[in-house]
């Protein structure tokens, strides 16, 4: 997923596409959004019924759109209602959820009932004010946290299911991205506070780049900050392994990628490491197979790059904001012999691509390949080693 994390306002969204846009093109590319969603979206069967969720609010809605800013917002809804954080908007208010998990510092599960704290972002508004994993999320701006997850889908006409539970806790601990949050967490004590917290889009997040020190066991550790979408990225890396010793541990952190980016950037970094093509995953095309019957899957290689190779052994760290192609290049470097550890990933689903709607220009970004390890196992499903 390349980086979504600048607000773009409406005038910039609008100005790409060329001819009329009425309101009745407005309320026809609304209308539409259904149809794209169903012909495009690679993960149909963890749908009710494997088809996009509907309901009579988000009709009359649609059927009501008769400008952009309509249009975009009802965009933004109807791609709640897929409880995926990977399908997104391509433009967005000032005032839209936060992006999860790009912006956000709480993961939230549903587990035996409540809604519990799976793992806090590193030096994030959250960690600083003490707030720790294993913990329960029980309310937001003070309304408990069951009834603000019912009123949360209740608003866009759908019921809460298991599968939207957990989706809804995430965005609501994140926020709105133009106002702070309040919380209230209950400790693994049983004590519950609230707690007062910013948006991340006001933090102070660490430099986006690539930064290298000496780990601890004499290795080289490259730490990757939320930069697999830069192509400065791959000079960084380069420079970081030219200083390699021969035989050097390499300990890449991924831990801190939220914001995925390009394979462009994983193949660079991955081609260090192999001397001959070498397969490092695989993906599906469900659209493709849905409109011609015939199922289209392939594998997709890293080659050496030329006068560039290091034959250390790889250590890889992984958590909760390795997202999208983070994931993909830790499954990369597992195809590869590394050893992959830290907590479970973000699970961001497949790889997404620009839909434009056919009369504003309007992006939907959609998943549309499902991705696998190599050997078979779903992206989303990958396991790294205990650290």
């Amino acid at each position: 997923m390349l980086r979504a994390s600048v607000i773009v306002t409406l005038a910039v969204m609008f100005a790409t596409p060329a001819g009329a846009q009425t309101a009745e093109e407005y309320r026809a590319d609304a209308i539409a959004i259904p149809r794209a969603i169903a012909e495009r979206y690679a993960y149909l069967d963890r749908l009710p019924d494997q088809r996009p969720p509907d309901s009579a609010v988000l009709d009359a809605e649609a059927r009501a759109v008769g400008d952009g800013r309509a249009l975009l917002a009802h965009a933004e809804r109807r791609l709640l209602t897929l409880a995926d954080h990977h399908a997104i908007t391509g433009s967005s208010f000032a005032d839209s959820w936060g992006l999860v998990p790009t912006y956000s510092d709480l993961w939230v599960e549903w587990s035996d009932g409540r809604y519990r704290i799976d793992a806090v972002r590193a030096g994030s508004p959250a960690a600083k004010a003490g707030i720790a994993a294993g913990g329960h999320l029980v309310a937001v701006d003070g309304e408990p946290i069951e009834a603000a997850i019912a009123a949360f889908w209740a608003d866009l006409g759908l019921a809460v299911s298991d599968q939207r539970r957990a989706f809804a806790a995430r965005v609501l601990a994140t926020g709105r991205r133009d106002r702070p949050r309040s919380l209230s967490i209950e400790d693994a004590g049983g004590a519950i506070r609230r707690v007062d917290l910013p948006n991340l889009y006001e933090w102070n997040a660490p430099t986006r780049g690539v930064v290298v020190s000496t780990a601890g066991d004499g290795g080289l550790l490259i730490v990757i900050n939320d930069a697999l979408g830069d192509d400065a990225t791959i000079a960084a890396f380069d420079s970081a392994m030219e200083a390699a010793e021969p035989g050097q541990p390499i300990t890449l952190d991924l831990s801190n990628t939220p914001s995925g980016g390009n394979t462009v950037v994983a193949r660079a970094i991955m081609g260090w490491f192999v001397t001959r093509p070498t397969a490092y995953q695989i993906h599906e095309r469900p659209e493709e197979g849905r409109r011609t019957g015939i199922p289209r899957r392939w594998i997709e290689q890293v080659s050496p790059r030329p006068g560039k190779f290091h034959d250390g052994s790889v250590t890889v760290r992984v958590g909760r904001w390795t997202g999208s192609m983070g994931e993909g290049l830790a499954i990369g470097f597992d195809a590869l012999g590394a050893r992959v550890v830290g907590d479970t990933m973000a699970g961001l689903l497949g790889a997404i691509e620009d839909h434009r709607l056919a009369n504003s220009g309007f992006v939907l970004k959609l998943p549309t390949e499902r991705l696998y390890a190599v050997d078979d196992v779903a992206r989303e499903a990958f396991s790294s080693e205990a650290p």
